[in-house]
């Protein structure tokens, strides 16, 4: 391919709104260009990339056993009311608007598709004899992202691999799981990308287990917990800690100080001279009142955490059976007696459920609220001046891990935050779906069960933007072999010199017949300009031909990850650059 017949529309301007490297390169190097916030049109070179992240994934998959299937993307909203998940999505999920009643009004564009594979599996697994069946698609997706930035990382629009498996039991489920699992370590290997597995939230998408795969970058925007020995690793809506130690520290006496005015745990801080360590946070939840349930509603929720801690709501959501939203200001005065930011563990009011964090339970002489508008306690102890057993009483884990906490695992490894962003997904659903949409089969008993599933995501726009973000420096893009739009690059330095061209001409055609993905920069530039354009677009191996080298009989060959540059005749630069590329494809 001739750089003159392709469109390649370098710049050198960094685009104004683009704050992360694979934002900025994607652009500069005529990979990608916006049309719409969240929307982008990929240009012929980053389209070259794309399809072979989607070759790649699409080649495991199938050495996984999975079986590839094409879904739509406009779906029934029935299908998503009968499972749930149009409130559990929020704004997230995006709806065709018409008049009432008509068809329009009555369908969603799939940020995924638990619920149409769900009904195909409905419709034809059966038996235990169809089992186990994988599923999967590579099929753009819509989400309603209210601020898409960072590039393709955060887009309304993207292109996603989404696979189901459909199991007759538990044990069927975890081998089809890390099936999927290891098939998502070797895709992203192959892709070049220096990626982590960590232990995960489900979310929205449901489910029992999952891991999210991570690759490290100050552009992401998921953070990670990772141990500095390696034996830990999870997102923070998951990670956990060991516990803190007893402080068996003398209890002192409660003591009530006037606060006036001091709400904030800087501020009372400051006010008591303290620190916020030292601090009780008591947060007041309540369970959402559902339209038109005719149940009574239920006790509010206490929650306390250290001061310099914060309530993780995933945790807190498990451990109270359901989803928690903070209560108003009328709930918090009648169990408090008091304004909003006085509340303590110590005189409460009334029923309610208590959830303390272990960190908490192992505080002494503590400053809270006093359940007295303008007033905080000091000297409060757990066990003394509120309980730590009882039947409505939970000591757990159920803050985020802060940088320095120590591993869970035992090890006293300590634990740093890191940010990430996040190339892939895995889950154990269960039989969430199976069980809303009444997805059932005939076991050998003769008796129907609800199928077992499992859910695997891939985010391919994804994995383009972590691997520059992994592999770019200050002159552009380092694309790893295998998803590089080009593997090698032939630059004519002197195209009006009819030996130069002939020479390049013959070494782009002999590596284009031995099926290496070459582009010839035939273009009448300067050298300094055609330099600056490869090393921006980032083609892993280049071979420079000039005037003067090859009157000295040789051409250039150099990788673009080092600045060595080897000197051959051009028979042995085309061996050698076949012999790379071979190489690296492995």
């Amino acid at each position: 391919m001739k750089w003159s017949a392709f469109l390649i529309p370098t710049t050198k301007e960094v685009p104004k709104d683009a704050t992360v490297p694979s934002h900025q390169l994607m652009i500069r190097a005529g990979l990608i260009r916006q049309l719409a916030a969240g929307v982008y049109s990929y240009l012929p070179l980053g389209y070259r990339t794309l399809r072979k992240v989607e070759q790649i994934v699409r080649e495991e998959m199938n050495r996984a056993g999975a079986i590839e299937l094409h879904m739509p993307v406009m779906h029934p909203l029935e299908l998503w009311q009968q499972t749930g998940r149009v409130a559990a999505m929020g704004d997230v999920l995006l709806r065709l608007h018409g008049p009432e009643g008509d068809w329009r009004s009555q369908t969603v564009l799939g940020p995924t598709h638990e619920e149409p594979i769900t009904e195909i599996a409905r419709a034809y697994l059966n038996s235990y004899k169809l089992l186990p069946v994988n599923l999967y698609q590579i099929q753009v997706k819509f989400r309603g992202e209210a601020r898409p930035k960072s590039g393709v990382l955060r887009t309304r629009e993207f292109l996603m691999k989404d696979a189901y498996s459909f199991h007759r039991d538990k044990e069927s489920l975890d081998e089809g799981y890390q099936k999927m699992y290891d098939a998502y370590c070797r895709i992203f290997s192959r892709c070049g990308l220096p990626y982590i597995a960590v232990e995960a939230e489900s979310g929205p998408i449901g489910g029992d287990a999952s891991h999210e795969f991570m690759v490290l970058t100050e552009a992401g925007e998921d953070v990670v917990a990772i141990t500095e020995n390696g034996d830990y690793a999870a997102n923070t809506e998951r990670a956990g800690c060991a516990p803190l130690p007893q402080d068996n520290t003398p209890m002192g006496a409660v003591a009530e100080v006037h606060t006036p005015r001091q709400r904030t745990i800087d501020e009372v801080c400051a006010f008591l001279k303290t620190k916020p360590s030292q601090m009780i946070k008591t947060l007041v939840y309540s369970h959402p009142v559902l339209k038109d349930s005719k149940k009574p509603p239920m006790p509010p929720v206490v929650v306390l955490v250290r001061g310099d801690h914060e309530v993780n709501e995933n945790k807190l959501n498990r451990i109270a059976g359901g989803k928690l939203e903070l209560a108003n200001e009328a709930t918090i005065t009648a169990l408090t007696g008091a304004a909003v930011g006085f509340a303590g563990p110590h005189a409460l009011k009334g029923t309610h459920r208590l959830i303390i964090d272990q960190a908490v339970a192992t505080m002494r002489n503590a400053a809270t609220g006093a359940c007295k508008t303008d007033y905080h306690v000091t000297g409060i102890n757990p066990g003394r001046d509120f309980p730590l057993t009882g039947e409505h009483v939970t000591v757990t884990d159920v803050r985020n891990v802060t940088d320095g906490d120590l591993s869970p695992t035992g090890s006293g490894s300590p634990i740093r935050l890191k940010k990430a962003i996040e190339i892939g997904h895995v889950f154990k659903l269960g039989t969430k779906y199976s069980d809303a949409l009444k997805a059932t089969f005939l076991d050998n008993d003769g008796k129907p069960k609800s199928l077992i599933m499992g859910c695997y995501g891939i985010g391919l726009n994804r994995i383009m933007a972590a691997a520059i973000e992994s592999h770019h420096d200050e002159g552009g893009i380092l694309w790893p072999m295998s998803i590089a739009p080009f593997e090698v690059l032939i630059v004519a330095l002197d195209p009006r010199e009819t030996a130069v061209m002939d020479v390049a001409q013959k070494l782009h055609d002999d590596l284009e017949a031995a099926g290496v993905d070459v582009l010839f920069d035939d273009r009448d530039e300067r050298a300094g300009f055609k330099f600056k354009d490869a090393d921006l677009i980032g083609v892993p191996l280049r071979i420079t031909v000039g005037r003067k080298s090859l009157a000295d009989g040789f051409v250039e060959l150099k990788r673009r990850d080092s600045q060595d540059v080897q000197k051959l005749d051009p028979a042995e630069a085309s061996r050698a650059a076949f012999e790379f590329v071979s190489q690296s494809r492995k």
